[in-house]
Parts: structure tokens; sequence; C-alpha cells
């Protein structure tokens, strides 16, 4: 593939894979994303539904889904640095987008012993994860990029050539997000699998949010967003913590990390189907962890 200073002359399509959906009083109907679509010239599309997850779909030249990529970076940072302005934080979070990525296409992305995936974050400076399970009732995977916008542009322009270079294997059952059984309300402040502000059809996506009030970026929620260390109690049946602890302790350590909060789980109790899972930190380490324990919980086959 040419990656020349001409780019990649080819046609390209991108899946990202957001949390949250509210409806937004100061926000102009469908104005930040028409705009996107308008100065990007690639194609924007959004999932419709009632669903707690969103997928966007971004079509074009690769040029055009580049520059796409770049302005949604650039908004998901303004937003990060016009929610610190109100907060006591010092540490600005990194910038986090979750694409979508045929698990055949993914080996590729890793490479051999990971020495792919390895080149990925040194050349670039963005983090870079492969989720280890498929999407629920698809054949794609999660591939989460986090760091500075110019990071993961980069990052996006690299795993472009790996695509392009290795086409999907077989055919590729899409991931489908499903609607909610029932509405959970997480607080905003960290900034993951969202693009705050990126509004269509008289709604707009918000980090971990369901509802306005709820949403610590959002201006009109009136929301004070204390940092001050909070507990939090939650229980899991006994049969699905083995998924949220992973082998050895993998994956429970991966949500300590990625949320900042401390974990607990309790030893079972004899005669008791559930586990007490006890997480501290300030409103937006709980907010992630319970949001990522719920992920976890709701694999199947993990």
């Amino acid at each position: 593939a040419d990656t020349g200073k001409g780019g990649l002359n080819v046609t390209l399509t991108i899946r990202l894979l957001m949390h949250g959906k509210v409806q937004h009083p100061t926000e102009r109907k469908g104005e930040t994303v028409k705009k996107m679509r308008e100065d990007s010239g690639a194609r924007i599309n959004i999932s419709e539904g009632n669903c707690p997850e969103r997928i966007v779909t971004i079509t074009g030249p690769t040029d055009a889904i580049f520059k796409a990529f770049a302005m949604i970076a650039y908004k998901f940072e303004e937003d990060i640095i016009n929610s610190m302005s109100n907060s006591p934080a010092t540490s600005k979070p990194p910038v986090t987008l979750r694409l979508v990525v045929p698990a055949s296409q993914c080996g590729s992305l890793i490479g051999k012993g990971g020495s792919k995936i390895k080149e990925m974050r040194e050349s670039t400076g963005a983090q870079v994860q492969v989720a280890g399970d498929m999407l629920p009732n698809s054949t794609e995977r999660a591939v989460t990029i986090s760091g500075a916008p110019e990071a993961i542009i980069q990052c996006v322009k690299q795993i472009c050539v790996v695509m392009l270079e290795s086409p999907p294997k077989g055919a590729t059952i899409p991931y489908r997000p499903k609607p909610a059984s029932t509405p959970v309300i997480f607080s905003g402040g960290q900034f993951i699998d969202a693009i705050h502000s990126l509004n269509v059809s008289n709604s707009i996506f918000c980090p971990l949010s369901f509802l306005p009030s709820f949403c610590l970026l959002c201006p009109a929620a009136g929301l004070d967003a204390s940092n001050q260390a909070s507990t939090h109690e939650l229980t899991i049946p006994n049969d699905l913590i083995g998924c949220i602890i992973g082998r050895q302790g993998t994956k429970i350590n991966e949500i300590r990390q990625m949320s900042g909060a401390q974990i607990k789980i309790a030893n079972a109790m004899e005669g008791s189907s559930e586990r007490q899972i006890t997480i501290t930190g300030t409103p937006a380490n709980i907010s992630l962890a319970q949001y990522l324990i719920n992920a976890r919980s709701e694999l199947t086959g993990c």
C-alpha cells in the first residue's frame, strides 16, 4: 500500500464503539457530526436504537478517515480540558477510542510474539490493547487506543495499513449492540469509548452517561464533580466472578489499572450464591470500575 506523501488512495471502513446517549439542550441538532462529515469528507454514520452502546461507522478514502479521526481525537481532548476547568484534578486523562476489528485481522495487528503491537506503541507513543475475547454474538474484537490526539492519529494510520495488507479471512459477523434491558447510570469524568458532543438525531453521546444530570461534563448538569474518595459495594453471582477476576487475576488487575479505583473481592461465604465487591476511589473512578465490571460480567464463554 502507498503510505507516502499522497497517503493511501483506497476506500476503507473503520468502526468505533461508543457508550452512552443523552440529549443535551444546549446542542444544535446534528451540528457536530455534520461539521465532521463536511470537513473530513468521510461518511460518518451512527447506529440507531435504544442501546447503551452505539457503533460509529467511518467510511471514505484513508486521508478522509484520518481527518475524521483527527477531529474526533481533538474533540475528545477539548472536552477533557473543559471538564477539568471546574475540577481540582491536575493530571489530564488520555484520549481513548475503541475500534471494532474483525478477529481474523487481530493476529496481524498483534504480530508474531506481539512484535507489531509493540512497534506501534513505541513508534506512536499511544497505548494499544487488543481484547482477548470477541464481542458478544460476533466475530469482532475491540482494539483500544489511548494517548494524546497526535499519537492516536498516527496509531490509526498504522492500523489502517495493517488492515489493508491483511484483509479479513472468511465471513465477518459484525457486532450489533443489544438494547438495554434496564437503564444503567454512570457518572462521567473519564473518557473511554465515547464521543462527547457528537450529536445526531437530536441526541449526543456522553462518556459513560445516560442521563444529563449524571454527566460531569455537561455544563447543564449542575452536578458537583467531587473528587473526594468514597466507597461503593456491589454483589456479583459466584458463577460470574471468574470472568471478572480472569486467569491469575489478569482481568481484575486491568480494571484496577484502567479505573484507578481500589477493588476488593470478598471471599466466598458458605451458603451464599454471591460475592461482595468493594470499590474505593473518586466518583469517576468508581463509575468507571462499575462499568468495566458490568462489561466483564456480561461476556459469554469467558
